[in-house]
């Protein structure tokens, strides 16, 4: 399992970009952190989700 904002998915063997696409995420205006550290977006296709990772997706929100 990987926990996604707090909450264990079964997204093992799956890519950043697999699963930011599936979740139907906007990639221009998030920002992905994977056990505590950012994963730059040009990483999102290599890099792999392993059992017990911690994945933190922010967005980015605009306003004033």
């Amino acid at each position: 399992m990987v926990r996604i904002n707090g909450e264990n998915l079964d997204a093992v063997g799956k890519s950043v970009a697999e699963y930011l696409d599936s979740a139907g995420y906007d990639l221009k205006r998030i920002a992905v952190e994977l056990n505590g550290n950012i994963v730059p977006k040009l990483q999102y296709a290599d890099t792999i989700f392993k059992d017990g990772d911690s994945v933190e997706v922010v967005s980015f929100v605009g306003g004033g």
